[in-house]
């Protein structure tokens, strides 16, 4: 929900280097040495063609459904999946073009990663990297762009309502054909709070060498663990230009915005909206040129370091059937949140799960000797009358649920018990659905963790 910065603060001073190239590279640079790729798009493909569906999520409309509405930012455009708004340029870049209609009607685009669990090694280093050349326009013709390559945190996925606390790092932000790119870390409350909100924690500077509009740049987010205190680092073209470091923070902020399952990466143009406004508002104005993409090379996540390795996609064997799957390591889920729970070994429960509440694990792998147990940890402080179903489904939420059980109050939300159920017999890798049915609209559940058996 990025409410942006509301006045420029803390411009880095200007260094003159040599320009980083103003032409597409051929694919994704491979890692420095130690460190591993975890994720990455070079963008390649047919000219026209939308994409990767299996990487990126396209958002339409001027919000999420349940969610605030122009995106919680006051931007104006509609965001579509028309390749007139978003499309690979055949030469191995990503294009998103604001456009405006007869009427002064503005769309554009809006992409985000289909995976929400990019978060560093336990003691190493997680980086989010992208080669963007911003639209090439300046002046009274850009008032009122808001381009932008930035992450959130995945617990915003089906609540919407979270923000900030969840944590959002704004690797790239410019609005208004200004040559400088904002790093802004947003956390904590809104309004105010440690991260200043609405404005949030940032820090600006000139791109080096050639403006921000004219060429290439490249621009990295860099969670390190590895030091105590941790430090969040921004840079564009390997120069840093923005840090915060852990002991900035309240120890429940800094949690808040670290312990969940990671983050998911976006990239989008806006049009008008809080930050642009700010500066030169009101925008868009009549003079506003629609048309000027912002052209994406590839974005890549890496990391290093630590005694756990993020997963690769796609995770190589896929994650065990047969481990405790903690709830909170979904990659995807809808209608539910977080909270610390009380459970035996600690961490955190999913909450508010309602009907038609949902959460997708990625590549869990049963095996070649079929498991036909589920397990599940659950609490429930629903009221009398007030019950559902817990189920597994494999690979879309459509197909119909291999197993299930029901569940009423266990005596209080974290009255945890341990309940099995029976399920078709599966083998092989799968994405696992857990699907949550009611006949009633209260909530019903929370889930800690679960597991399978043969």
């Amino acid at each position: 929900m990025r409410i942006r910065p509301l006045a420029v603060a803390l411009v880095a001073p200007l260094l003159a280097v040599i320009s980083i190239g103003v032409a597409a590279e051929a694919n994704v640079p491979p890692p420095p040495t130690g460190w591993t790729t975890v994720w990455s798009d070079d963008f390649d493909g047919p000219s026209g063609s939308l994409p990767s569906g299996s990487n990126w999520i396209i958002d339409t409309g001027h919000g999420y459904p349940g969610g605030p509405g122009n995106w919680g930012t006051g931007e104006i455009q509609n965001y579509t999946n028309s390749p007139n708004n978003v499309s690979l340029d055949g030469a191995g870049n990503l294009r998103i073009t604001p456009r405006r209609d007869a009427a002064g009607n503005w769309t554009s685009a809006r992409i985000e990663t289909q995976r929400g669990d990019f978060k560093p090694p336990v003691g190493g280093v997680l980086a989010i990297e992208s080669r963007i050349q911003m639209p090439n326009v300046t002046g009274d013709a850009a008032l009122g762009y808001w381009p932008a390559f930035w992450a959130l945190g995945s617990p915003y996925r089906g609540n919407y309502w979270n923000w900030p606390g969840i944590g959002e790092f704004d690797i790239m932000e410019n609005v208004n054909g200004i040559n400088s790119v904002w790093g802004v870390l947003h956390c904590g409350v809104n309004p105010g709070g440690p991260c200043n909100e609405t404005t949030g924690l940032g820090a600006s500077r000139a791109c080096p060498g050639s403006t921000c509009q004219s060429a290439f740049h490249t621009y990295r987010f860099e969670w390190d663990t590895s030091v105590s205190p941790n430090q969040l680092r921004w840079y564009v073209d390997g120069q840093q230009f923005h840090s915060l470091s852990q002991s900035q923070f309240p120890a429940d902020t800094w949690s808040n915005m670290t312990s969940h399952a990671g983050y998911f990466v976006l990239l989008n143009v806006a049009i008008g909206g809080a930050f642009p406004d700010a500066l030169n508002g009101p925008t868009p104005r009549a003079s506003t040129v629609p048309d000027r993409p912002m052209i994406v090379d590839y974005v890549a996540v890496t990391a290093k370091g630590g005694g756990t390795t993020p997963p690769t996609t796609p995770p190589p064997g896929g994650t065990s059937a047969y481990s405790t799957l903690q709830a909170e390591s979904f990659g995807q889920q809808s209608g539910m949140g977080l909270e610390t729970t009380t459970d035996t070994g600690g961490g955190q429960n999913l909450m508010q799960i309602g009907n038609g509440d949902w959460a997708l694990f990625r590549g869990i792998n049963f095996g070649s000797t079929a498991a036909t147990q589920f397990v599940a940890r659950v609490a429930s402080g629903a009221a009398g009358g007030v019950s559902g179903l817990v189920e597994v489904r494999l690979d879309s939420r459509s197909n119909a649920p291999i197993g299930s059980f029901a569940i009423a109050n266990t005596g209080g939300w974290q009255s945890w018990r341990t309940v099995p159920a029976n399920m078709s017999a599966v083998t092989g890798t799968h994405d696992v659905y857990i699907t949550f049915t009611s006949g009633q609209p209260a909530d019903f559940v929370n889930l800690n963790w679960f597991t399978f058996g043969r």
